[in-house]
């Protein structure tokens, strides 16, 4: 090809059909380019990368809704290379030249995943490390033995809601569910999760009518959250990110906030839901875990090979005119990340049926600078949450043919409908009403101070929230830690800190 795209909105190729037309469905599009939506690429994406690769080789011109083109990167190397050089391939959609002349609406159904918006995943360079910056210290907090117990109840709370039953349908009532349950109690909105939320969770990646509706539910949640924070800081991500002293903004804080709970949320719910197919259909792993030759989190690493969560994401923009996988790349032009089609590339997989145990080289979570900061707890969502339901039901079997299954989605993900499981019925477990430990983790240095080491017999240095009480002078240990400052506690309590950090 020697100019990025055969066809562009507007140009010679024809007109572009209304977006309610039949024309739409068809797999092909103005200048024959291949659609990545409509039924094609929902029933058989593997099939329709498999096509890309072999009439464009690793680079493919494709067209998004609404005939809006855009590059697949499908191949491993490439999908590497774009990820890892922002300089050639920017995380700002403020590029996209779709969007400078206007071919592109700001009420795309895809709107709400490309709109720039003042976030991390959106920027470069300095801004990026600020705000990046902000996200991972915060998510250093989250303290994972806490959150696996959180994971554990909820897991069991869940269970309890059908054990009784002899019948399930995995999805709709445990994969669905159990991530939203975990991502609110650990962003500090526990009161908000409903029903509304995980419909309006799962609806603002699908381009649907009703995307940019649900987006907003969504933000309308997380505003109040940021207001309460601001106001009554607590133990939790949300006050986290308010007082961190990158300095966000009301708006940076609740932006930060939605892409980390949606993107938590929808990839961990496939997550899940694929390793419960896949631990029900594939003798392999049925018989392995069984047998205890294979953990849950194996499997897991093997599903985000074969079935990542995300297919594919819309995310970089040409800073100048460059070459990809031997296309003509120019200023400006969109390019999605292919993940699915990168984990199957014959270039790295040349035998899709081999064990991919202990290689995490996959593309699930992308990579470079803008790689998932957040992967740690959707492993353990999926780790915890598989391994108490099948400790609960150890003999649970798929309740139809595995052909009967169903899937739905579009070009970024591609989930099940519904899974179907049968069961002994078994008995209520009663549920510990202790509560919860927090998702902060205890640290040992002052919050988000660096520095160099702590000089023997240096004052204590540390952050101490406003209106906090100062901590008690025996706070320090004999190397120099310092026990950080808590809201409020009696000195009793910091003793007995102490004297456990000291390992008395």
């Amino acid at each position: 090809m020697t100019t990025p795209f055969q066809y562009e909105p507007g140009s010679s190729a024809g007109p572009v059909p209304p977006p309610q037309c039949p024309a739409h469905s068809m797999g092909t599009g103005p200048g024959g380019l291949r659609r990545l939506y409509g039924p094609e690429a929902e029933t058989d994406p593997a099939g329709l990368y498999e096509k890309l690769r072999a009439e464009h080789g690793t680079v493919a011109p494709v067209l998004l809704h609404e005939d809006v083109p855009a590059w697949l990167v499908l191949g491993h190397s490439e999908n590497l290379h774009m990820t890892r050089t922002p300089s050639q391939f920017s995380r700002d959609s403020r590029r996209w030249r779709g969007l400078q002349d206007g071919s592109v609406a700001p009420d795309h159904p895809l709107a709400p995943l490309f709109t720039w918006q003042p976030v991390c995943s959106f920027a470069e360079g300095a801004e990026h490390e600020r705000l990046r910056g902000a996200v991972t210290d915060s998510m250093a907090r989250i303290d994972t033995r806490g959150v696996r117990r959180h994971i554990n109840r909820y897991s069991n709370r869940l269970v309890n809601d059908f054990c009784a039953e002899g019948r399930a349908e995995l999805v709709n009532q445990f994969a669905e569910r159990l991530p939203m349950m975990v991502m609110c109690a650990i962003i500090g909105m526990p009161e908000e999760y409903d029903d509304r939320l995980v419909q309006a969770a799962r609806d603002m990646t699908r381009g649907s009518e009703t995307a940019v509706a649900s987006n907003a539910y969504v933000i309308g949640a997380l505003d109040r959250l940021v207001q309460r924070r601001r106001a009554a800081p607590a133990e939790d991500f949300a006050t986290w990110l308010v007082e961190h002293p990158a300095g966000l903004t009301d708006k940076e804080v609740s932006e930060h906030l939605r892409v980390v709970l949606i993107v938590a949320y929808e990839t961990t719910t496939n997550l899940i839901a694929n390793v419960l197919r896949m631990v029900l259909t594939d003798p392999r792993f049925r018989a392995r875990l069984s047998g205890g030759h294979m953990t849950v989190p194996e499997a897991v690493e093997q599903t985000l090979w074969d079935e990542p969560p995300f297919t594919a994401v819309l995310g970089r923009w040409a800073v100048g005119d460059t070459e990809l996988g031997g296309q003509q790349i120019k200023a400006g032009d969109a390019l999605i990340v292919g993940i699915a089609p990168a984990n199957t590339d014959p270039a790295v997989r040349p035998d899709l049926t081999l064990s991919m145990e202990g290689n995490r080289a996959h593309m699930a979570f992308s990579s470079g600078p803008h790689e998932c900061p957040g992967q740690d707890i959707g492993r353990a969502i999926a780790d915890v949450g598989v391994d108490a339901l099948l400790m609960r039901l150890p003999d649970l079997e798929l309740a139809v043919d595995e052909d009967k299954l169903s899937r739905a989605g579009n070009f970024m993900s591609r989930h099940l409908v519904d899974l179907p499981a049968t069961f002994a019925p078994a008995p209520q477990q009663e549920i510990d009403e202790e509560p919860l430990p927090a998702v902060a983790r205890p640290r040992t240095h002052g919050d988000w101070v660096v520095a160099s080491p702590a000089v023997r017999g240096a004052a204590p240095v540390g952050r101490v929230s406003p209106g906090a009480p100062a901590a008690p002078a025996d706070t320090a240990s004999a190397e120099g830690a310092v026990i950080p400052a808590q809201r409020s506690g009696p000195t009793k309590v910091w003793r007995a800190v102490v004297r456990w950090w000291n390992g008395h």
